[in-house]
């Protein structure tokens, strides 16, 4: 959510931006906003000055009174009253415009930054870098859900019969190897200085909404009936959850915290579920990393996070690439953002592993999530970015590692986490 004064000292900022974004349908919302404030503005003055007058006419009746000048006193009680009704119609109004304002400013886009590329969709993204050589084998690498199976690896007939299509149960050594990335995902941000969590799996409705847009909620979050709890789509919603209402002490920052966590998401739309596969499932887990620190040192985090994706998946031997987001592939609350696409041998092409994000104080600010400095109460700034999300990860590491025999060499940053294991093989 963008600081209303944006708005009421520069509309044409806050228009132009939102056409960037191929938004052109909230355009309106930008003139509402700015005169509903206006109303809303004239309204807190006239309460203001009511109170003021109120409180002189009660300071007399007292005076009057104690003089034995009883119907003046009665005459001016009756304007306090008559002041009191008008105060709580202009309150009622006064609430009603707050709701109002709000409600637009939820979808009113953050202001991106000006180094993103503009474009209407994620096939305008634009590529940074590469990191690491793709290769293409001179033997054939089948579906990576055809490689689990024939390891023994994978069971989506008996997910289906308990929970339906979107889920998996993962089994042995291919089980094994999905818990080794996240364990050596855990470590390796721990090495880098961040403070490792497993955080709560479900979260409010009020920390919902301080993290993710309408739109976003609507088409990721499960919800727990009868209950005010959503299942959370990754770690971040609760680890920015953890910070609500809260006042941080400036000498803590950056916070620069990990965390896992299980996450379930909706997958609904036109891109679907995979019937076979394990790309696009309902439940996967996670290795999240989060900062909070000084506005002016969002830029610099930024970079530091995405390039720690890049040299965890390196680490495993991956070659990666990241790609810029354009304006239009950018959810509301980012302030820039960039994808880490890992390299598919099999489809002879790099496909989205995770993804970091800047959020500038979007977050912080509907959270209400603060610290005191020298210049007085600020907003602190959000980022975010996936270190492994599986098994995404886990079909990068297998189709890089499949050898012609349909073994899976096992990368040695993993084999401490596999008892010493150096290959998959068939049983």
């Amino acid at each position: 959510m963008i600081d209303i004064k944006l708005i009421r000292e520069n509309k044409d900022l806050v228009k132009e931006n939102i056409k960037k974004k191929f938004q052109d349908e909230k355009l309106p919302l930008v003139d509402e906003v700015y005169d509903l404030d206006i109303k809303y503005r004239e309204c807190k003055s006239n309460i203001d000055e009511f109170r003021a007058k109120r409180n002189d006419l009660s300071n007399n009746i007292g005076s009057l009174m104690k003089d034995g000048k009883k119907e003046e006193a009665e005459k001016i009680k009756n304007e306090v009253n008559d002041i009191n009704v008008k105060i709580k119609e202009l309150e009622s109004t006064e609430e009603n415009l707050a709701v109002e304002i709000q409600k637009r400013m939820m979808v009113i886009p953050n202001i991106i930054d000006a180094s993103v590329p503009i474009g209407k969709d994620d096939s305008e993204n634009v590529e940074i870098e590469k990191f690491g050589e793709p290769f293409v084998p001179d033997y054939e690498i089948p579906y990576h859900a055809d490689i689990i199976n024939i390891l023994d690896g994978l069971d989506k007939e008996a997910a289906g019969r308990t929970s339906g299509e979107g889920f998996y149960y993962l089994k042995g050594d291919i089980a094994r190897l999905h818990s080794a990335m996240l364990a050596y995902a855990r470590d390796f941000m721990i090495d880098k200085g961040f403070t490792y969590f497993v955080p709560p799996f479900m979260i409010k409705s009020d920390v919902v909404t301080g993290v993710m847009s309408f739109k976003e909620m609507e088409a990721m979050m499960y919800k727990i009936e009868g209950e005010d709890l959503y299942l959370i789509g990754t770690s971040e919603h609760s680890m920015m959850g953890r910070f609500i209402n809260q006042m941080l002490k400036e000498e803590e920052l950056p916070l620069t915290l990990t965390s896992y966590s299980p996450c379930f998401r909706k997958e609904g739309g036109s891109h679907g579920l995979e019937e076979r596969g394990l790309y696009r499932v309902h439940q996967f887990e996670k290795q999240e990393m989060v900062v909070l620190c000084k506005m002016e040192d969002g830029m610099t985090w930024y970079d530091k996070m995405w390039h720690y994706t890049v040299e965890f998946f390196r680490s495993l031997d991956i070659p990666v690439r990241a790609l810029e987001c354009c304006s239009g592939d950018l959810a509301d609350l980012k302030v820039k953002s960039c994808d880490v696409e890992a390299w598919s041998p099999r489809q002879k092409k790099y496909f989205e592993v995770g993804s970091c994000s800047i959020l500038g104080d979007a977050q912080t600010r509907r959270l209400k999530i603060r610290y005191k400095s020298n210049e007085g109460t600020k907003f602190l700034c959000s980022l975010n970015n996936t270190v492994v999300a599986t098994p995404r990860g886990l079909i990068a590491l297998i189709e890089n590692n499949y050898q012609k025999d349909g073994s899976i060499l096992i990368p040695k940053a993993l084999q401490p986490y596999m008892g010493g294991m150096k290959k998959l093989e068939r049983k």
